[in-house]
């Protein structure tokens, strides 16, 4: 089926991040039932948002029974909304503990997708937060799990994810690969670099280029991941950042920002992507504060810039 994408209808997805995915009481939203998911989604819905992904960190779906996932499907339809895209995160099918696991688990993420008619999935190579990440303010300002220099490891990320992409392909899905620092995507000309080695049409790149722009290091200028990176554009995760940086003394601070406001001019890195064709939905998120409604006034912004600009989808 043929369908038209305008500012209006091009398909803008609520992040789930701002929803713990565990409860106060100690239970996981992976158990909780549909009165938790459904008060969960009804903020979402009342932010204006028409659209919703339920990034496995807060409700893993590949992961629900059929009926619980006849129920949360209900859910969204029921709140008018739709799920163009399912996002995984820190489960890497590199990881040295748990790879195979995690392999598996990407592969029942596409079948789930292709039987509620999610058209993108996202997946990448980052790893569980350590134990002195997730005792700062910002994770990101502590170092996290590298991804191994090891060449037997980079193929084997190559190799896996030409299976995921086979069976993408198959499905009829499109997968996008999270841009994370310190994985094999975790700099514009190492994203570039595995995208040409990798070489799958069912496989693209998640420019989420504000994982990037956000470390307290030296980085890329975003302009130049953009172009760089651009070709290769899939489903998109936006979100900025306010970086500061002291020449004399080389210290870097951040923190977060709507898009509007931050280091990113995302209305140019969205024009750019949109003249090499750019086709993907947008998935919106924010770290900090009421970071849903920060998502909404996110998603509006692009849709200013989205303006005047329609694309077929097939």
């Amino acid at each position: 089926m043929t369908t038209r994408w305008t500012a209006r209808t091009w398909p803008i997805a609520a992040a789930m991040i701002p929803f713990p995915g565990k409860l106060p009481d100690g239970r996981l939203v992976q158990d909780a039932g549909p009165d938790i998911w459904a008060r969960d989604l009804t903020d979402v819905a009342d932010a204006g948002f028409d659209a919703v992904d339920p990034t496995d960190s807060w409700l893993r779906v590949a992961d629900l029974d059929s009926g619980q996932r006849a129920e949360f499907v209900a859910i969204c339809k029921d709140l008018g909304l739709s799920i163009p895209a399912i996002s995984t995160s820190r489960r890497s099918v590199i990881d040295p503990e748990h790879g195979d696991e995690y392999l598996a688990y990407s592969h029942r993420v596409l079948d789930t997708a292709a039987e509620l008619g999610v058209g993108y999935v996202s997946f990448g190579f980052f790893g569980p937060l350590t134990p002195q990440q997730q005792k700062m303010l910002w994770f990101w300002t502590a170092d996290g799990v590298k991804n191994p220099s090891d060449p037997a490891i980079y193929t084997l990320a190559i190799m896996r994810m030409r299976e995921l992409g086979d069976h993408a392909q198959r499905l009829g899905i499109q997968i996008s690969l999270e841009m994370y620092e310190d994985t094999y995507i975790g700099t514009a000309r190492d994203a570039v670099q595995f995208m040409q080695d990798l070489d799958h049409p069912a496989v693209k790149l998640n420019l989420d280029i504000g994982n990037l722009i956000r470390l307290h290091r030296p980085v890329e200028h975003w302009a130049e991941m953009i172009d760089l990176c651009a070709p290769y554009a899939g489903y998109w995760h936006v979100k900025n950042y306010y970086r500061i940086e002291e020449p004399a003394t080389g210290q870097v601070m951040t923190h977060p920002a709507p898009l509007l406001g931050g280091t990113i001019n995302y209305r140019a890195a969205i024009r750019r992507v949109l003249e090499l064709g750019f086709d993907s939905p947008f998935l919106v998120e924010h770290y900090g504060g009421d970071g849903l409604n920060i998502c909404a006034q996110n998603r509006d912004y692009i849709r200013t810039i989205l303006a005047g600009r329609t694309i077929q989808n097939d």
